[in-house]
């Protein structure tokens, strides 16, 4: 059983929760949980979330996108506060994981709430102090919708971290500094990515239109498919 030790606000829809959890042996950069919520009358309902955080003992960080018919996204986003229980079961996956001592370079391609799991691998290569290059290539409908965003801004300055936001929705003004309009293309993954040559390892993750889009777009520029690593969700 996990305790909510705090939350912390992302996004309108999206919240990070920290849990404290007996016993929990710390994770690999890219593993999940299963949280369970069990109702007064018996009722349970359950869902996959990914590890937000660096590997901590005795802790975990999740980040929650609300979903409007949830059944236990709700609760995490607006009701859970310190001190709640929930049960946790954890950590899980093995595949979709970035071992911190890889030396190839990381391709990191997110669209909305699948920058989670690539944010734990990009905080786990600032625990480790890796030197290997990054770049995150993260597309989200606004800059209002970026998870993240002072965080990834200060990764930035400190690290060998570049960040390329893709926006898929209009809005008043102008596309902050480094932006770009529209969904991912050719052209992103030229300028945003590494050339092949650099064997990078890739990870994607977001709603399966994106993420088959990305990969497609790797394959077609040059990458071998074993090195590309996804993981998808249905819509939000």
């Amino acid at each position: 059983m996990a305790t909510v030790r705090e939350t912390r606000e992302e996004t309108a829809t999206a919240r990070t929760l920290t849990l404290d959890v007996p016993g929990w042996p710390g994770h690999v950069p890219g593993q999940h949980v299963t949280a369970r919520l069990t109702a007064e009358d018996g009722y349970s309902a359950q869902r996959d979330y990914s590890i937000a955080g660096a590997p901590e003992t005795g802790a975990v960080q999740i980040t929650v996108q609300r979903l409007k018919d949830g059944e236990v996204s709700p609760y995490l986003t607006e009701v859970a506060e310190p001190g709640d229980q929930v049960e946790l079961r954890g950590p899980i996956g093995g595949w979709f994981a970035w071992p911190a001592n890889d030396p190839r370079p990381l391709l990191l391609l997110a669209g909305g709430s699948g920058v989670v799991p690539l944010m734990s691998m990009i905080r786990t290569h600032a625990q480790v102090k890796s030197q290997v290059p990054v770049r995150l290539v993260y597309s989200a409908r606004t800059p209002s919708d970026v998870i993240y965003a002072d965080e990834l801004s200060e990764r930035v300055r400190a690290s060998p971290l570049t960040v390329t936001h893709l926006y898929t929705r209009w809005w008043p003004g102008d596309p902050p500094p480094g932006a770009r309009t529209g969904r991912i293309d050719a052209t992103v993954i030229a300028e945003a990515g590494f050339p092949p040559e650099w064997n990078p390892l890739i990870f994607v993750c977001g709603p399966s239109g994106f993420v088959e889009a990305a990969a497609a777009l790797l394959v077609a520029a040059g990458h071998p498919p074993f090195t590309i690593k996804t993981e998808r969700f249905g819509p939000s």
